[in-house]
């Protein structure tokens, strides 16, 4: 309770605004304050909207008597609230305190916010989904009434009327901001000059606006974000590698380690199963070097000069295993790149020209395509996933890509200019630095669609600007009187949206009152209890169902086919690819043909198959 003894009026009423002003006094308190007409003056009017639990005490003389002496007496007075102050303000007598008693005896502090009696208040709105919608019905000089709807026009268990209007130029300023002359524009004016009791539009619980005007209890959290476009580089070239992105790296890496340990080990066991081979030609030699038979190794073609039998089959037991034209299954794993070659064409499931010689190789390909065949079918399985769904998109989905793609941003209102100028991290506060005060949804969509903006607002009015744009688009295409210019117009602009998935910040919305309203406890009582009762989801599913449902019809309706031309387009790269290295290959190939092995003093046109060696002097 506040005590005011002051006499002076004009001191109470500096005192009065200086508190309410910087919030130093509670407005919600108690007062008692000496009588005054100058307290009731038009300026002071406000004061007497928010200072509604006060009494003022007037003292009058009493009556001259021949027994008695002069017994002055006292009345009680208090500000007509909830009834509108007008023109004039009459204070409205609560009690008289005569001969050390009231007359009465009623409570002078009553609760005045229960029953506000079907009073109006005035109300100002804007349409901002999902908080406000609004259909337009009638336009007046002053304002545009409309029915209004969303789920913070459905508040209405105070028993009072609403007077809903919107400022003028809302569309232009929006929720407004301070200009040169010190003065606010939009629905933050009409509260800061006391013109409404009750704002309506998605208000965020932001130091901003809790310093212009009082807040109610946040009754839903919207995930503010931005409006990106798709990128315009095409990823259907990455079509072959998407598998690769669904598994751990680690995967891959020891798969890349498997191939390069197979390879060698493919390759050490060629070279020991030749030296065998070898050692047992040596010895078959000598064996018949004994018998007199000559075996003239390098041409298979020379006729046998043996007719014993037993020696022909061991000679043919134990061919030399070094040349290409047998079929002898060593040649393929005998040098380092082959071996490496052949063992990457398994993994692809290529078969080789001839099973392997020797037992150890022939089972360790034998567990080789066991292993190759289990990483096929994940790979398959992954990438007929990846046709058989939509093409992929790439989107901007973070705040550090956002600012890596070097996208103008920007959004509606001062209030989010001045949240991110105000952010303490780093990124936020980059955004905040070049922030873009866009007006016009609409031109902001259309921004957006060229790919060089990306719109800042919560994801319900995001979507809902998505489902508008899709729909004009549609009817736009259905049109029969477009002309072919208009037509190329609407398929370049025609650009794919994108929300991105991270919430720049998770925002408290609330209901915005006056500054020091007195009826803020009491709207913040029936907001517990519609939000504990569930209506507020139940609302806000009801004024998200039509854009949800047109939604799911145009994305119907745009469905392509699973498979076409720009998700093969990775195939033909890969093509391509192949070959350009053939190309560099088959040039390196004739370069070292000409320049050294037609220089060599050995080399002969009618030999070119032959290895031109320096023979040893």
């Amino acid at each position: 309770m506040y005590l005011i003894l002051l006499s002076n009026a004009l001191q109470v009423s500096r005192l009065l605004r200086f508190g309410d002003k910087y919030r130093v006094i509670n407005t919600r308190a108690k007062f008692v304050l000496l009588y005054d007409n100058r307290l009731f003056d038009k300026p002071l009017f406000y004061l007497w909207k928010r200072i509604i639990n006060v009494i003022f005490i007037r003292r009058y003389s009493g009556q001259k008597s021949d027994t008695k002496k002069n017994m002055p007496w006292y009345e009680i007075t208090t500000v007509p609230f909830p009834t509108q102050i007008t023109s004039i303000l009459i204070p409205r007598r609560l009690d008289i305190w005569t001969k050390s008693k009231f007359r009465k005896g009623i409570d002078l502090f009553r609760d005045k916010t229960s029953d506000l009696r079907n009073q109006t208040l005035k109300v100002a709105a804007f349409s901002h989904i999902p908080g406000t919608t609004k259909s337009l019905q009638e336009k007046t000089a002053r304002t545009v009434i409309g029915n209004f709807s969303g789920t913070e026009v459905e508040v209405t268990a105070m028993n009072f009327h609403c007077e809903l209007y919107e400022p003028v130029n809302v569309d232009v300023d929006l929720w407004g901001g301070k200009q040169s002359s010190g003065k606010y524009t939009g629905l933050v004016g009409e509260m800061v000059s006391t013109n409404a009791d009750i704002a309506l539009g998605d208000l965020y619980y932001t130091p901003y606006i809790l310093d212009l005007m009082d807040l109610s209890i946040p009754y839903n959290t919207e995930c503010l974000t931005f409006l990106t476009p798709e990128s315009l580089t095409d990823n259907s070239w990455k079509t072959l590698i998407l598998p690769f992105k669904y598994f751990r790296p680690a995967m891959w890496a020891a798969v890349l380690v498997c191939l390069l340990i197979c390879g060698a080990v493919f390759h050490a066991l060629a070279r020991f199963h030749e030296t065998i081979s070898q050692n047992k030609s040596q010895v078959l030699e000598i064996h018949t070097k004994r018998k007199k038979i000559i075996i003239l190794s390098i041409c298979p073609e020379i006729e046998k000069l043996d007719s014993n039998l037993k020696y022909t089959k061991m000679r043919e037991q134990y061919k030399p295993p070094r040349f290409e034209g047998q079929s002898i299954g060593l040649y393929q794993f005998s040098e380092p790149f082959n071996s490496v070659l052949y063992t990457y064409s398994m993994l692809l499931l290529v078969s080789l020209p001839k099973l392997p010689t020797g037992w150890s190789l022939r089972m360790l390909t034998g567990w080789y395509w066991l292993y190759c065949l289990l990483l096929v079918v994940a790979y398959r399985a992954s990438m007929t996933a990846i046709l058989a769904r939509p093409t992929p998109r790439v989107t901007i989905d973070t705040l550090q890509e956002l600012v890596n793609s070097r996208l103008k941003c920007g959004g509606w209102g001062e209030i989010n200019r001045q949240f991110f100028k105000s952010s303490l991290d780093p990124i936020t506060k980059l955004i905040g630095e070049n922030f873009e005060l866009v007006n016009d949804s609409n031109e902001a969509v259309d921004r957006v669609a060229q790919g060089v903006f990306a719109f800042y607002e919560n994801s319900y009015y995001l979507k809902e600007a998505l489902v508008k744009r899709q729909l004009r688009f549609q009817i736009a295409r259905t049109t029969q009187n477009q002309s072919e210019r208009e037509m190329r117009d609407i398929a370049r602009e025609d650009r794919n949206l994108h929300i991105m998935t991270d919430c720049v910040i998770k925002m408290p919305i609330s209901i915005g009152l006056q500054k020091n309203s007195p009826i803020k406890p009491r709207v913040d009582k029936y907001i517990r209890r519609v939000l504990e009762a569930g209506l507020i989801k139940k609302w806000l599913q009801d004024v998200m169902a039509s854009i949800l449902n047109a939604e799911v019809q145009s994305t119907q309706e745009e469905m392509k086919a699973i498979m076409n031309m720009k998700k093969f387009f990775g195939a033909i790269v890969a093509l391509f690819i192949g070959y350009f290295i053939s190309v560099v290959v088959l040039i390196v190939e004739n370069v070292y043909f000409h320049f050294f092995v037609k220089r060599n003093p050995h080399y002969n046109k009618y030999t070119r198959s032959i290895h031109h060696v320096k023979k040893a002097e």
